[in-house]
């Protein structure tokens, strides 16, 4: 395992260490935001390259699994505020970042595998986990499998729906839409990206951009090409014992999950707490991030 340190100068490139150093190419430059005390580190995790970042320090450890398309360094406002609390760890996903991408399986209990491999490879004790989207499922599949290995755990808008799950051909249809978007995305270049990003998200912080996208030209197409399987999410909800904190927004703007999707989570698992944050869609802590902060930051202080 190699630690790189970030930088935070013009070029915006990663500082290399001696031992053991990262190859990254110009395209997958990191935030400048991102603190120049933050390392980034790879390691072998269930047999998987797996990236991360750490803040490192003396405090609790925070692992935070990110969404689709997002990589690890898209943490990074929570990440900075949470740090001086917190050793905060964010992870790229199997086909994210600069982790492998194997063929095959992107289920949540896979990525939630993946995400127990990794607690377990740094020897880490019981940390505090939370994740977004794609990374609430994760987190949840890990606090419902491996029930040991995490003390607490938020959600942030996982993908949790009432109606029926889609077919096959559905999924098949979505994830090619979703792949041709991802290319087409990327063929505008990273400053294009990020331009697009600032014109239909107002509300996020201008230190979310760079990150957000330099994550989309990294993502693989190995993501886009499986097939996960359906995600039973009141089965995992179920089997959780730790406490847990579902963050909602609201549907009207983007969000997933729905008054009644809340209330069944919050039937199925006793040790759920629900913080709704007003005026916030799918990307709760990017588009109301002081609220969101507030809960999620006290949930945390309780639980570590």
């Amino acid at each position: 395992m190699s630690g790189v340190r970030l930088g935070v100068r013009s070029s915006h490139m990663l500082r290399r260490t001696a031992t053991r150093r990262t190859r990254i190419k110009s395209r997958h430059t990191p935030c400048p935001r991102i603190e120049p005390m933050w390392t980034s580190h790879e390691i072998i995790a269930g047999g998987l390259k797996i990236h991360y970042l750490r803040t490192g320090g003396g405090g609790p450890p925070l692992v935070l699994a990110h969404g689709a398309t997002d990589n690890g360094g898209c943490w990074v406002r929570l990440a900075t505020a949470l740090a001086d609390t917190f050793d905060v760890i964010v992870p790229d996903a199997r086909g994210h970042g600069l982790s492998d991408a194997p063929e095959g399986d992107y289920s949540a209990s896979t990525l939630g595998n993946d995400l127990a491999s990794f607690i377990e490879a740094l020897h880490l004790d019981r940390p505090l986990v939370g994740g977004h989207s794609m990374g609430a499922n994760t987190t949840l599949a890990l606090i419902a499998n491996h029930p040991r290995l995490a003390r607490a755990a938020f959600l942030e808008d996982p993908v949790f729906r009432m109606e029926p799950a889609a077919s096959t051909q559905e999924i098949v249809s979505r994830r090619a839409r979703m792949r041709e978007e991802a290319h087409a995305r990327a063929s505008i270049g990273h400053e294009g990206i990020v331009a697009q990003g600032r014109a239909r998200n107002p509300l996020w912080d201008d230190v979310e951009f760079d990150n957000w996208a330099t994550a989309k030209m990294q993502v693989r197409d190995a993501f886009f090409t499986a097939i996960p399987e359906a995600f039973d999410w009141q089965g995992l909800l179920g089997m959780v014992e730790c406490p847990t904190l579902l963050v909602i927004g609201d549907p009207s703007l983007g969000a997933i999950v729905n008054p009644d999707a809340a209330g069944e989570a919050e039937h199925l698992c006793p040790t759920l707490e629900i913080a709704h944050i007003p005026g916030a869609g799918h990307n709760i802590r990017r588009d109301r991030f002081a609220p969101f902060l507030s809960e999620v930051g006290a949930f945390l202080a309780r639980n570590a």
